[in-house]
C-alpha cells in the first residue's frame, strides 16, 4: 500500500510501513522512513510505485484545461478526489491514483479559478471574483511586457515615451512599485551602467548642471521658484527720518542689500556711528501672505551664477538699501569716544537717507592694509572707513578674538553665458583672501550690532533666536547662550532680514521691543521653536547645495583650462584641497603627509554627475601652503 501525503507546502508520495489512527511510518523511493500525520495523508493507492506517481500525474496535469475544469466544478466545496471520480471516472468508475492525483495538482497549480479551503479541498471561485483576478493577472502580464520593452529600449539608449512625464522621480525618487523603475533597474543590471548615466545616455538628461539642480529643486522647490500673487507693501509713512549719510559695502552682483554705516562727528565727545540694517518686518507682519511666502523658502540660495531669493524681487526692491533714497530701517546708534571705547548704545525705528553703495571691486583697491599704512587719499567717504575700522581693530581687540574671517578664502565665481546651456559657458574663479580692512570692518559691526540686540532682546525678556557656541559646538537656541567661538554673551542674527527668516523673525521681536509692544512670538512658541527647527534643516541643505554647484563648476573650470596637473595642500591622511580652488577630494595614492604639505597630483578623471575628480599623487612640494581654504560656517554667519 502506497501513500500520497502533504509535507511542508509539498506533495510526496511513500510506501506505508505501519498505520496507526492518528499517525503513519511511510518509506520513501529513497529509502529514507518518516512519520507524518494521517490528516496529511490525501490518497491510498496500490499503483503506480510512489516514485512514478508524481511524473505520471504531472504529465497527465498538463493536459487539463484550467478554465474547462472550472466549469465542471459545482458551487459548493468539494474533495479533490470525489471531483477527479466526477471528471475521469463517471458511470460509478473511481479515477486512477495517477488521475485523481493529476486533478489535485491541475486544482493546485490555478489558485485563481479554485480556492484552498484545507487539505484537498477546493472551492471554485465565483463568477465576478474570477473575472477580476484573470483582469489583474492580464494587466501583469502586459506591465511584464511593458517593463520588458522599456528595458531594452533603454539598453539600446532609447528613452520610452512613459518617461518623459516622470524623468525627476526616476531619477531623484524613484518609486520600485512603478514598471518604469523596474524597468530602469532591469536595463542598469543588462548594461552594467547606474540609472544617472544610462539616462543621460538616452537624451534624459540635458546637462550635468541641469542633473544637480533640478535634483534640489525637487527635493527644496517641489511646487517651482516662482511666487505667488501677494502685494508688495508699502514702506511705512511714519518713520521719523534719520540725521544720517550712511553707506553699504557689497560685492557687485548683490541685490539683498541688508547693511549700511554711518558716521557723525561728535565733536569733543567722539562719534555717532549708525549700524542700519534694512526692515522688511516693518513693511508687513508675521502671519500674513507675504510671510507665509517667506516661511516657506526660510533663506536666499546662492549658486554660482544665480540665486533664488527668499522674498520676491519687487519686496526685496522696495526695502534694500539702496543709494539715493530713504529706507526704513532699524539702527544701531554707538557713542564711540575717541580712544574707541563705545559709551552709549541706542536703537531706533526710522527711515534712513542711503548716500551710496559701494561696490567692493571698487574701494578696496583706495582701502586695504597697504594704503591704511601709507595714510590713506581722499575718496568718497575715506574719514568714515578709516573711523570705522579703527572701531572695528578695537572691537576686536575687546572680544579677546581674532576676526572671524582671518585667515579665509573667498572665492567668487563668474558664469559668463547662458546657464541652459552651460557646456558653452565660461567661468572665472577669483580668489580673495579673507581680513582684509573692509572685511574686518563689516564683520565686527555685524558682530557688534547682533551682539547688542541679543543683549537687549534677552534683558528685556523678549524671545528670540540665538546662535550660541559652547564647548566647541554651534546650534540655534532661544536661549541667551554666549557664543565662545565670537567671545559674546549673546549673538542673535539679526542682520541679514532680505535673505534670512530667522534675522527677518527676529526683527519683528526688535521691532516690538523698541516700540513697546508685545512681541508677535511669545515664550515657548510652538511657532518660533517651529521656525527655528525648520531653518536649520533647510539652512544647511541650502548650503549643501550651494557647495556641490561650486564643486560643478570647479570641475567646469579645469576641464575649460585643460588642466592635466593641480597642486594641492595636505589637510589630513589623503585628504587634499586644491589650492586656490575651493575643492576637497581624497586621493589615495597621497602617501603620509603633515597637514600643511604640498603635493603636485595628476588629473585622471572628471565625473560632472557624481563630481569626482580622481588625481594620482605625482610629488610632494617644497614649502607650505599658508591656505586656510574652505570657509568655516560660523565665520560665513558673523560676517552675515
Amino acid at each position: 500500500m502506497y501513500v500520497l501525503f502533504e509535507e511542508e507546502g509539498s506533495f510526496r508520495a511513500g510506501t506505508l510501513l505501519t498505520d496507526n489512527e492518528t499517525s503513519l511510518q511511510v518509506e520513501a523511493a529513497s529509502g529514507k522512513r518518516s512519520k507524518i500525520k494521517s490528516s496529511n495523508v490525501l490518497l491510498r493507492f496500490r499503483e503506480p510505485a510512489p516514485g512514478e506517481l508524481l511524473d505520471l500525474a504531472g504529465k497527465a496535469a498538463a493536459d487539463i484545461e484550467t478554465d474547462f475544469l472550472w466549469e465542471c466544478a459545482g458551487d459548493g466545496e468539494f474533495s479533490f478526489s470525489d471531483f477527479a471520480d466526477e471528471y475521469f471516472g463517471g458511470s460509478g468508475h473511481p479515477a486512477s491514483a495517477v488521475e485523481a492525483t493529476a486533478l489535485l495538482l491541475a486544482l493546485q497549480a490555478a489558485p485563481v479559478h479554485f480556492h484552498r479551503k484545507g487539505k484537498g479541498r477546493f472551492r471554485k471561485a465565483p463568477p465576478d471574483i474570477l473575472a477580476a483576478a484573470l483582469a489583474g493577472l492580464e494587466k501583469k502580464r502586459q506591465q511584464a511586457l511593458a517593463v520588458e520593452r522599456m528595458a531594452d529600449e533603454l539598453a539600446a539608449s532609447r528613452l520610452p515615451p512613459e518617461f518623459a512625464p516622470m524623468l525627476d522621480q526616476l531619477l531623484y525618487k524613484p518609486d520600485r512599485n512603478r514598471p518604469e523603475t523596474r524597468a530602469l533597474e532591469a536595463a542598469c543590471a543588462k548594461t552594467g551602467l547606474p540609472a544617472a548615466r544610462l539616462l543621460e545616455k538616452c537624451g534624459a538628461i540635458r546637462s550635468a548642471h541641469d542633473y544637480h539642480y533640478r535634483r534640489f529643486l525637487y527635493e527644496q522647490f517641489p511646487r517651482g521658484t516662482g511666487f505667488p500673487d501677494v502685494e508688495t507693501p508699502a514702506v511705512p509713512g511714519d518713520l521719523p527720518r534719520a540725521d544720517a549719510r550712511a553707506f553699504s559695502i557689497d560685492d557687485a552682483e548683490t541685490t539683498e542689500i541688508d547693511d549700511a554705516f554711518s558716521v557723525r562727528a561728535l565733536p569733543g565727545v567722539g562719534w555717532r556711528v549708525g549700524i542700519h540694517i534694512a526692515a522688511p518686518g516693518l513693511g508687513f507682519l508675521p502671519n500674513s501672505p507675504l510671510d507665509q511666502v517667506a516661511r516657506s523658502r526660510l533663506s536666499t540660495v546662492y549658486m554660482p551664477g544665480a540665486k533664488i531669493t527668499m522674498l520676491p524681487d519687487a519686496v526685496v526692491d522696495a526695502f534694500t538699501l539702496a543709494a539715493g533714497r530713504d529706507c526704513p530701517a532699524l539702527s544701531l546708534y554707538l557713542t564711540v569716544t575717541p580712544e574707541f571705547e563705545i559709551a552709549a548704545r541706542e536703537s531706533r525705528a526710522e527711515l534712513v537717507p542711503i548716500a551710496a553703495n559701494l561696490r567692493l571691486h571698487e574701494i578696496e583697491p583706495l582701502f586695504n592694509a597697504r594704503t591704511l599704512a601709507a595714510g590713506l587719499s581722499e575718496f568718497a567717504f575715506s574719514d568714515e572707513l578709516a573711523t570705522l575700522w579703527r572701531l572695528a581693530c578695537a572691537c576686536e581687540g575687546r572680544r579677546g578674538k581674532p576676526s572671524a574671517t582671518q585667515g579665509l578664502n573667498d572665492y567668487d565665481f563668474t558664469i559668463a553665458g547662458d546657464l541652459s546651456d552651460p557646456e558653452t559657458c565660461r567661468v572665472t574663479i577669483d580668489e580673495r583672501r579673507r581680513g582684509s580692512p573692509l572685511d574686518k570692518l563689516v564683520s565686527e559691526m555685524m558682530i557688534e550690532a547682533n551682539s547688542a540686540w541679543g543683549h537687549l532682546l534677552a534683558e528685556k525678556g523678549v524671545p528670540a533666536i540665538y546662535r550660541a557656541q559652547t564647548a566647541g559646538k554651534a546650534r540655534m537656541t532661544t536661549s541667551p547662550l554666549p557664543h565662545d567661538g565670537l567671545g559674546v554673551e549673546q549673538y542673535a542674527w539679526l542682520s541679514s532680514p532680505l535673505r534670512r527668516y530667522v534675522d527677518l523673525l527676529n526683527q519683528w521681536q526688535l521691532a516690538a521691543c523698541l516700540r513697546n509692544e508685545t512681541p508677535p512670538f511669545a515664550a515657548r512658541s510652538e511657532r518660533l521653536f517651529a521656525a527655528m527647527r525648520d531653518f536649520d534643516l533647510v539652512y544647511g541643505a541650502y548650503a549643501e547645495f550651494q557647495r556641490g554647484m561650486e564643486r560643478y563648476w570647479c570641475l567646469r573650470w579645469l576641464r575649460q583650462e585643460g588642466a592635466r596637473t593641480v597642486d594641492a595642500t595636505v589637510r589630513r591622511e589623503n585628504l587634499v584641497k586644491l589650492d586656490h580652488l575651493p575643492l576637497l577630494l581624497r586621493a589615495p595614492s597621497v602617501p603620509e603627509l603633515n597637514p600643511g604639505r604640498r603635493v603636485r597630483l595628476a588629473i585622471e578623471s572628471m565625473d560632472f554627475l557624481t563630481l569626482e575628480l580622481g588625481c594620482r599623487y605625482l610629488g610632494t612640494l617644497e614649502g607650505a601652503m599658508e591656505d586656510a581654504g574652505i570657509e568655516d560656517v560660523e565665520a560665513e554667519e558673523a560676517a552675515g
